[in-house]
């Protein structure tokens, strides 16, 4: 299992707990922004505004 992998196994097995598992777009999210780091700040936008509708 590779390092983003674990991250990410990690932040969906916390989010599960609190009843809002991750995605599969989600987790692709997660795997872009941590390859990534220019994409990282665009996503975040895109998040911030799909959430502030």
């Amino acid at each position: 299992m590779s390092e983003i992998d674990r991250i990410i196994n990690e932040v969906n097995g916390s989010m599960a707990i609190e009843g809002m598992p991750l995605t599969e777009e989600d987790k692709e999210r997660i795997r872009i922004s941590l390859l990534d780091k220019d994409r990282f700040q665009e996503i975040l936008n895109e998040l911030i505004i799909k959430h502030s509708a």
